[in-house]
């Protein structure tokens, strides 16, 4: 792999990198907010129907008007949904809940609601009145945003391929600025939908170009300690949105300070250097030897602008530059044995990452604690979940670390089946403990899945993998209407599809201290190389079992070594 040698020669992780490296992860501390934004500016709070300003009613308390018009639900908590048709002040002074007879006639809320202002002083629940009959909607917002991070998946995908890296970076943070800003504008429902699946394609291009940039200038043995440490800057994200959203609450007001931002970070990313490898691939060799020479100085290496020339260059990647003179699309991802295997495995994995993960955190209103600290802790145990990820993915690879996490996330899912209702902090644990999994799983499954694909199609896969986990996190809010049939059963789905994908997992190659691939050729001698050494060592055991069997004696030292163990025993039975 001659471009790691380049990276090697011009001071491997050096001061670039660094600087590199963070400026590209800062922009990560307010991704978390976008994609979980809808648990604070959809938030749903208390309500009621709204009661009629009569000269009766200003004489009265809350407390006697809402016995008066609102009748009590099952938990016999005032009712968000209707009101009796004509007030019943016989009620005030009647405290026996008994007497909320159903024969009383009652109505849906004709003036609208009421809502209480604690929580949340405005979201577009209260907005645009989306409860009772137009709660679907609230979720509805949510999956149209996912919507638009999946179409982003899929078109910046295969754009920055073709058009590069860094400038698709760019026009992404530039898009987030702006419609994420005009979001905070919006004067309907709908206008308020099309901006955030707007926003929700440019969040793809920000994250795919941003790991990808990142993957193809550090050398190979810093690549996990980056990807875990760049994830932090996700996971901290998560807290600062709690901070913003309780000292905001107001739904406009988040939606501008979180993307606000972005305008700076566009106007810093110019001092980003575009991948040189996708610089060659793509016939710009020169351009790309300016970048290397700019990495060289920046890292106190300035005699190597002299050493590496354009000869140089082009000599370390030759057989990746005829490769590139190939026209690669989503397809070529099937094509060969092993990106087909690599690219199935990686659509499962993704889907049930994601699937899990927002099935856990984007309704966190249901866990009955205050929403702002439920966030909080959510971001928290991110921290350790991804430190032990880091330790893993350093001694053990990329395979048992992703396969490991995803079982275990499914574990704490399905133990929480068993818990009674009843034992709120436990069924909190529990869900906190599998969130911090499925985090973990992210932080791989980002990491794992650049370095198995190449150079040449990279961000195409990227694009195609992730839409996987898009199509995931759309699906998650659904798949909660099925606890009307049983409610075990929303846990069992997202469970079961986590341990599908655990298994499906271990069937990837491992990447750990492996060398980028550059070209689909690399990806496939691989596995020829692999094949053929198995097919050599059974070649050698069969040679000497034979020899064995021809001398009628036990196995020699010398002819044994090397044998796989069952074939070694056999070979000492005479």
């Amino acid at each position: 792999m001659g471009f790691a040698d380049l990276l090697d020669e011009v001071g491997g992780f050096g001061r670039f990198q660094m600087i590199h490296v963070t400026l590209l992860s800062i922009p990560g501390l307010l991704m978390a907010s976008q994609n979980l934004l809808n648990n604070f500016t959809a938030g749903v709070p208390e309500h009621h129907c709204r009661i009629p300003n009569s000269t009766a009613s200003q004489n009265q308390s809350t407390a006697a008007l809402l016995r008066a018009f609102i009748p009590l639900d099952s938990s016999l908590s005032p009712s968000r949904c209707s009101r009796y048709t004509d007030a019943q002040w016989h009620l005030i002074t009647d405290q026996s809940t008994h007497t909320n007879a159903s024969d009383l006639q009652t109505e849906a809320c004709a003036e609208g609601w009421t809502y209480d202002k604690t929580q949340f002083i405005s979201t577009i629940v209260s907005e645009w009145d989306l409860v009772c009959t137009l709660r679907p909607l609230k979720q509805m917002s949510q999956t149209i945003y996912m919507g638009g991070v999946l179409t982003g998946a899929i078109i910046f995908g295969g754009l920055s391929d073709r058009f590069g890296r860094k400038g698709m970076l760019i026009w992404s943070y530039f898009q987030l600025a702006v419609l994420g800003t005009f979001t905070a504008l919006s004067p309907s429902y709908v206008v308020y939908c099309v901006f955030r699946f707007l926003t929700g394609m440019s969040v793809s291009g920000v994250i795919l170009n941003a790991v990808s940039l990142k993957v193809e200038w550090i050398p190979t043995k810093a690549r996990t300690l980056v990807g875990t440490i760049s994830s932090f800057f996700f996971t901290f994200g998560q807290m600062i949105l709690a901070g913003v959203a309780y000292s905001l609450k107001d739904w406009r007001k988040i939606h501008v300070a979180v993307c606000l931002p972005f305008f700076a970070f566009f106007f810093y990313s110019w001092w980003y250097s575009e991948s040189a490898r996708w610089l060659v691939l793509n016939g710009r060799s020169e351009e790309a030897l300016k970048h290397l020479h700019r990495v060289a100085k920046i890292n106190g290496k300035p005699e190597m602008t002299e050493k590496i020339t354009l000869e140089v260059l082009e000599s370390h990647m030759q057989k990746e530059v005829q490769s590139s003179k190939s026209i690669y699309t989503v397809f070529d991802l099937l094509k060969t044995p092993t990106m087909r295997k690599i690219s199935m495995c990686l659509m499962v994995v993704w889907f049930s990452t994601s699937f899990a993960y927002y099935g856990l955190a984007m309704d966190l209103q249901k866990f009955g604690v205050n929403i702002y600290l439920m966030q909080i802790i959510f971001g928290a145990v991110d921290f350790p979940a991804k430190l032990v990820a880091l330790l893993m993915l350093s001694f053990l690879g990329r395979r048992i670390t992703q396969g490991t996490c995803l079982l275990m996330s499914a574990c704490v899912i399905f133990a929480n089946i068993f818990v009674p209702k009843d034992m709120q902090i436990t069924r909190t644990a529990l869900a906190v403990i599998g969130k911090g999994f499925t985090s973990a799983s992210f932080t791989c499954v980002y990491l794992f899945t650049g370095e198995l694909y190449p150079t040449v199609i990279r961000q195409t896969g990227m694009g195609f993998a992730s839409t996987m986990a898009r199509i995931g996190s759309m699906a998650a809010p659904a798949v909660l209407i099925l606890d009307e049939i049983l409610p075990a059963l929303p846990s069992i789905v997202y469970g079961g599809s986590a341990v599908l994908a655990g298994l499906i997992a271990f069937l990837l190659p491992e990447t750990l201290n492996i060398p980028l691939p550059d070209t689909i050729e690399d990806v496939e001698e691989k596995r020829e190389k692999k094949s053929q050494g198995l097919k050599e060592q059974t070649q050698r055991e069969s040679v000497a079992l034979q020899d064995i069997k021809q001398t009628g004696g036990t196995c020699e030292e010398s002819k044994c070594s090397g044998l796989h163990p069952l074939s070694e025993a056999s070979a000492h039975v005479k």
